[in-house]
């Protein structure tokens, strides 16, 4: 729908400057005006009786009245003439809506004839006037517009005649008071609210011609340099957009909400079928806004160009921006971006309405009170109150008070009558101090104000050919170009009082005045094409006309406009993610502008008209898209395909060759930034660019350990990270050499571990993120010195010193919830790298840490050294005591002790594989130590060989799982014996073999012969001797003592003689007699076979005393050594119970894949059951989360991508439903579970040992239909037990591109407390090499953080040492101390 360029011309007669020429004007002037006076007073003084009819009775009579009232509009303002003059025609008009009394009867008899002649009369009163700013004219002005509104409200009985009268009229007196160059006051904004509205009403009920539309069109244009102009347009387009969206896209398309009083511009009573032609006739009424900068077609042509350009307040680039923020929103109503807004108007029509039926109509009160017309009325509120304005560039401020305010924003006042207009032009910097709540710059990241687009949104195309043409020629406006020639020139010749240098000036302020129109142009235009729908083709005309636009608006020299610059960063934080064909042309000019921006502290050149925190959030979310590009296109070349002239950015070279700048840009940002949630964003590119750096260059790995040898090389790799960040410029030597992934691993390792300990420290979101970050890259596999790592763990323990040495008062559950986090984060590190802990010096601080969360201080301290029973345990808090345990038994079982092969035993698979027949689970032992471990012995072996030395089969079960033991106590080792070994038993031997021995005498000699002639040394001295340590007093001491028990002693020694003489006497006996006798040599007893194996082992460990089995005597607090009786019911199922409660941090996560225009849920669930249903990727994806494991069997694990494979078969993932097979991924602190629901079974089950899902992964073809994700339906397929509600639900969705990236999408919900969960943000691109490490490292973040932040859910350290306290409490045994004791010599 085109409007026809064979419209005529505008009627000459409507823009003629003379009215409606009366016969009393032949006269004298004095003879016409007393003829006129003694008309209209005894007319006048019958208006408003009801009982009065009117004196005129004829048509004659009425027709030289209405001439005599016709030269009477015409006199000064003297006395009451033209006053009543407006209230007798104002009066007679109302006989098209309720004709009274005082109306003539010819006029009631045939209205329309004679209001079509009363408004050609009315003219008059608009004629130009000496006084026209006079306050009474400007009340006369308002009687009869809004009498002119009544009659076109709610007249039913207007012909086609009388409305075109009636917007002839309103097009005359508008032309008449908006054409002239100088302002039209504030009658203005009525002037054309009543235009529109009674135009608007003859749409309804008497379409207009095509003539008038082309007239109205051709008037307009030349009074688009009055403000009032373009905010009325905006308002009546914005309501006309609003009914067709609802029209046109139905009512699930997202409302545009407009106040009730411009939606109630439009009649209910329009027929749907010419709103769609009228709302485009309205569009282009105001025609191209870019011809404001033409000043030859804004200014009528009888009013000289120079007599508008030396006004030093001129409104057009003012009124430029508002025409270009109007389209702006539209655009987004288009998209379904519409925010909900309550502007302000500058006169309610309402009140209008009401003040004239109250002091017109009625006559309730013949004095007008001029207040009413000029104390700035407002428009009562309806609905919500006015959003903040936030984020978004303001509009050029003006001295004028009339159209310095933002569109739908500006309120009359009597101060806009009493303005002068001549001022002198305001500073550069007070165009941007105003904010404007129509401004589209507002950051769709940092606020709600611009939701997501719709699905059901119209393509790219449709909306470049409504507004198109508009947008890219506002956009293309060049600096200098931005003002005619003409009005460059004129300005520099009036401002050439100065030099030749303040004039330049002059002029480049004037034209940046433009920038403002332009910036709300471009940043329309990059909204529109982020909102490309999936698989949408654009035409290339538009494309390449759209990279032009941004190759010019985003140069980075010092003639770029800064507010271009801005509004395109602001608005394009999706641009790269959506498949633009041919976008990697703009990536030059992008880094170029992410360089100006995130690489300078204080942007000063931004703060006047935005947020600096929002333009470096949305420069990070760009910088998020273009991390992954270099590396995944490789070598394609970036040719010169532009030419320099149009921008400095043009490069040659490969994609790769970017990188460098790239990691330039985000190691300085992160110098730089200080707003939490910057820095966070800043943190998840960290992991994301170094994981896939670290995949992508395995070649690169081998050679990093030469590189990384000299500390001169190292200083040299990095003293990009050493820079200023102020001295961060493109092509600079400070600029990152070498990006090889072991130096950027090196380089961000360094940075964050600075920061963390200093500069963060105080922040607890960004510390947060930053330990998250830290345990990713402790994962990422690269070759570096072990003196890296070290750096690592000690700036970790730094870090909880300084937060454990805070104030009490500073302490808080988020402060304990941060030193958590470090624990976890130094747990992750030693895992990951247990050779760390072979280093003593690395070993002794991590003890000395987990020695300050658990007791509260360190033993060291000052070269002091406090030993244990001199220091009082309190801890910084429970939590943070339970951490440090968990971080020690991390530290016990760190060297390569994952996976425990035995402890996937238990007392089932012990007792089938035991060598005794007789075994059965009565045989086992259980006791409890310390309330924190439940010891279970077999007195058994596994092996028959090892029945002859006391052997031992222990399960041990604590908060960090179930281990398995076999122990024997053998007094030599195994290695080196024979299998059979013969009792040691000495042979018999006969008297004769005994005497003929040859009895040798041996001198035993300790030392050598020679030892006495080794000279000493200072070690020999080194242990005294017995005498050398007994000090005098010591010796007086025994002295005494001695004396006193020297006669016990001599008695002792006389028995001990008399016992030994008769000893003698009987050894002698045998030899002395003749006889002859055989002495038998003594046999050692037969070997024990039972050992009572257990008392034995609780012995050695010193655990059998007094101390340890006695009651404390306090309620609830048992013994440190209780025996527990397995005989009781329940016992066995108490222990599986805790068997099935896993040790390590573990959660489930559903995986769905939604094909393009799927709703429901069957349709969803039904993809995965073939292969055919879902793409290769989103498989490959499956297989990168973890390894096939059969439900029930989860300690048996396997890698091989082979049994993955075998295990999917021809399934698109429906076999990892949870029936028969999982996914999962475990290492040494994790147990991840991932889960693909199908429709074979009506309900997917969640593992044993899972806790209940509330993070969903969705795979999804079409970006846009994440809005349409029936997240509710699939809930029922994914509970386990308990009930969720869909606001706990978390929701990452990935989009696969056509260029292999996969763009990712994060639910609001998975924001908390302590801000973004990283590594995965909403509007990131990762590859297919880093995707699935990233999403496993997003889940476990999630699960920690859900731990950190809930009261309720332990973690399962905790949980397990919960239970197994329950267990004491509920299976102790009762026996008393002698009975304890007794039981451990019998066997169970």
């Amino acid at each position: 729908m085109q409007l026809s360029s064979e419209f005529p011309t505008m009627d000459r007669s409507l823009c003629g400057g003379r009215g409606q020429v009366s016969v009393l004007s032949c006269f004298p002037p004095s003879v016409g005006r007393d003829i006129a006076v003694a008309v209209v007073k005894p007319l006048g003084a019958g208006l408003g009786n009801p009982g009065t009819r009117s004196l005129l009775c004829t048509d004659k009579q009425v027709k030289w009245t209405m001439e005599v009232l016709c030269y009477g509009l015409t006199l000064p303002l003297e006395g009451d003439t033209v006053k009543l003059c407006v209230d007798i025609y104002t009066d007679w008009l109302m006989a098209l809506v309720s004709p009274r009394h005082s109306t003539p009867p010819p006029i009631s008899r045939d209205p329309n004839l004679y209001v079509q002649k009363i408004l050609r009369h009315l003219f008059n009163l608009f004629l130009p006037r000496s006084d026209h700013v006079n306050l009474v004219y400007l009340s006369l002005y308002q009687q009869v517009l809004c009498a002119v509104q009544v009659l076109a409200r709610e007249s039913t009985m207007m012909s086609r005649d009388t409305w075109e009268t009636l917007l002839h009229f309103l097009l005359r007196i508008n032309h008449t008071m908006l054409s002239p160059a100088t302002a039209a006051g504030g009658v203005s904004d009525l002037l054309m609210a009543v235009l529109l509205e009674a135009w608007l009403l003859s749409c309804s009920r008497c379409f207009p011609s095509r003539s008038l539309w082309q007239t109205c069109r051709q008037m307009l244009s030349s009074w688009r340099h009055q403000p009032a102009v373009v905010e009325q347009w905006c308002r009546v387009v914005a309501a006309l957009t609003s009914r067709l969206l609802q029209l046109t896209f139905g009512p699930s398309f997202p409302h545009f909400k407009v106040p009730e009083e411009d939606a109630a511009l439009i009649p209910e009573d329009m027929d749907d079928k010419r709103i769609p032609q009228t709302w485009f006739r309205f569009l282009h009424l105001f025609s191209n806004p870019v011809e404001l900068s033409r000043t030859a077609a804004v200014v009528p042509s009888q009013v000289s160009q120079g007599e508008v350009l030396r006004r030093g307040d001129s409104q057009l680039p003012n009124i430029f921006f508002k025409a270009m923020s109007g389209l702006g929103i539209l655009v987004d109503a288009f998209l379904g971006m519409g925010i909900d807004k309550i502007f302000t108007i500058p006169i309610p029509f309402s009140i209008l309405y009401q003040f004239f039926y109250r002091f017109f109509l009625k006559k309730e009160n013949t004095k007008v009170p001029l207040f009413l017309f000029f104390s700035g009325i407002s428009r009562p509120r309806s609905g919500s109150a006015p959003p903040t304005p936030v984020n978004v560039l303001s509009v050029p401020s003006s001295p004028s008070s009339t159209s310095s305010s933002p569109p739908y924003n500006r309120q009359v006042t009597a101060a806009n009558f009493s303005k002068t207009t001549n001022k002198t032009p305001t500073s550069p910097s007070s165009y941007w101090k105003s904010f404007s709540q129509l401004s589209s710059f507002s950051s769709p990241f940092c606020s709600s104000l611009r939701p997501s687009p719709s699905p059901l949104r119209c393509n790219v195309d449709s909306l470049l050919h409504l507004f198109g043409c508009w947008l890219f020629d506002a956009a293309l406006i060049s600096r200098d170009s931005g003002l005619s020639l003409q009005y460059c020139f004129c300005k520099t010749h009036i401002t050439r009082t100065h030099s030749r240098h303040a004039g330049q000036g002059d002029v480049a302020v004037m034209s940046n005045g433009w920038a403002a129109g332009r910036a709300e142009a471009c940043g329309t235009l990059c909204r529109i094409f982020s909102c490309r729908k999936t698989a949408e083709d654009i035409l290339s005309v538009y494309l390449s006309r759209f990279y032009l636009v941004l190759i010019q608006g985003l140069q980075a020299s010092e003639k770029a406009s800064s507010p271009v610059l801005s509004s395109i960063l602001l608005n394009s934080t999706s641009l790269f993610c959506c498949d633009l064909r041919g976008v990697n042309i703009l990536l030059p000019p992008f880094i170029s502008a992410l360089e100006n921006v995130l690489l300078d502290r204080e942007l000063l050149k931004f703060k006047n008209f935005v947020t600096p925190v929002d333009l470096r959030r949305a420069s990070i979310l760009v910088l998020l898209s273009l991390l992954p590009i270099p590396m995944h296109f490789g070598s394609i070349q970036l040719e010169e395909l532009l030419d320099r002239k149009l921008s400095a950015d043009a490069a040659t070279g490969t994609l790769l060759s970017l990188k460098p700048r790239l990691i330039s840009v985000l190691i300085g940002a992160l110098q730089t930034e200080a707003d939490t949630c910057n820095i966070q964003l800043l943190l998840a590119a960290m992991l994301n660019l170094v994981q896939d750096s670290a995949v992508l260059e395995p070649a690169g790995r081998e050679q990093v350990s030469p590189l990384l040898t000299g500390t001169s090389k190292l200083k040299q790799a990095l003293g990009a990270s050493q820079t200023s960040a102020n001295r961060w410029t493109r092509g600079s030597t400070t600029c990152v050499q070498s990006d090889a992934a072991a130096v950027l691993w090196v380089q961000f390792l360094r940075l964050l571990t600075q920061r963390l300990t200093s500069q963060w420290r105080n922040d607890s979101a960004v510390c947060l993120s930053a330990l998250e970050v830290l345990g990713g890259l402790a994962k990422v596999e690269v070759r570096v010195e072990e003196s890296e790592r070290m750096r690592v763990v000690s700036s970790v323990c730094t870090y909880i010193v300084f937060q454990c040495s805070r104030p009490p008062p500073l302490h808080s559950r988020d402060l304990h919830s941060i030193i958590v986090a470090a624990f976890q984060c130094l747990n992750v590190w030693l895992t990951q790298h247990p050779t760390l802990l072979g280093h003593k010096e690395c070993l002794l601080e991590v003890l000395e840490i987990v020695e300050l969360g658990i007791s509260g201080i360190k033993s060291r301290q000052e070269q002091k050294v406090r030993c244990k029973e001199e220091k009082d345990q309190n801890p910084a808090s429970l939590r943070v005591k339970e951490a440090a345990e968990a971080t020690l038994s991390c530290v016990m079982q760190v060297s390569e002790a994952f996976p425990f092969v035995s402890g996937f035993l238990n007392e089932d698979v012990l007792v089938r594989s035991s060598c005794q027949s007789d075994s059965s689970l009565e045989k086992f032992r259980y006791f409890v130590l310390e309330s924190s471990m439940i010891l279970a012995f077999l007195e058994q072996t596994l092996r028959r060989e090892q029945a002859q030395y006391p052997s031992l089969i222990m399960v041990i079960r604590g908060p960090s799982g179930r281990h398995t033991w076999s122990l024997e106590l053998c007094p030599k080792p195994h290695e080196g014996q024979a299998d059979t070994q013969e009792p040691l038993i000495p042979e018999q031997h006969s008297m004769a073999q005994e005497d003929a021995r040859i009895q040798t005498v041996i001198k035993q000699q300790l030392l050598s012969e020679s030892f006495d002639t080794v000279p000493s040394v200072k070690a020999d001295h080194s242990i005294p001797t017995l005498h050398e340590t007994i000090t005098e007093e010591v010796r007086t001491k025994l002295d005494e003592t001695h004396m006193l028990n020297w006669s016990g002693v001599q008695q002792q020694l006389e028995h001990l003689q008399t016992a030994l003489k008769r000893q003698q006497q009987i050894e002698a006996r045998p030899q002395a007699s003749s006889r002859s006798g055989v002495t038998m040599t003594c046999r050692p007893p037969p070997p024990v076979t039972h050992f009572q194996a257990a008392r034995l082992f609780l012995s050695h460990l010193g655990l059998l005393t007094s101390e340890s089995v006695k009651d404390p005597g306090i309620s609830g607090v048992p013994a440190p050594l209780v025996a527990l009786d397995s005989s009781l019911p329940g016992f066995f199922d108490s222990l599986r119970n805790l068997d099935q409660q896993p040790s390590r941090i573990y959660d489930s996560t559903f995986i769905f894949y939604m094909g393009a225009g799927q709703r429901t849920e069957a349709e969803i669930l039904k993809n995965v059951e073939s292969a055919c249903n879902v793409h290769s990727h989103f498989l490959d994806f499956l297989s990168s989360l973890g390894w096939p494991v059969e439900v029930g069997q989860v300690g048996r694990v396997s890698t091989s991508r082979s049994e993955f494979s075998a295990v999917l078969g021809d399934s698109g993932g429906s076999v990892f439903d949870g029936k028969r097979f999982i996914l999962m991924f475990t290492d040494s602190l994790t147990e991840l579970t991932f889960i693909v629901p199908s429709l074979l079974h009506s309900q997917s089950m969640m593992p044993c040992n899972s806790s209940e899902c509330n993070l969903m992964i969705v795979w999804v073809e079409r970006f846009e239909d994440i809005e349409n994700f029936p997240v509710s339906g699939l809930l029922s397929h994914t509970r386990s037990q308990t009930e969720m509600s869909i606001s706990t639900i978390q929701l990452i969705y990935i989009h696969p591109l056509k260029t292999g990236l996969y763009r990712i999408h994060v639910s609001e919900n998975t924001t908390s407390k302590f801000g973004l969960v990283v590594p995965l943000v909403s509007g990131s691109m990762v590859s297919k090499r880093s995707l699935g490490f990233l999403v496993r490292e997003m889940v476990i973040n999630w699960c920690h953080r859900r731990l950190l932040e809930s009261d309720s859910t332990p973690p399962p350290h905790i949980q397990r040492k919960h239970m197994i306290n329950d267990i004491t409490l509920r299976y102790r045994s009762c026996h008393s101390e002698p009975a304890f004791y007794s039981s451990l010599f019998h066997e169970p």
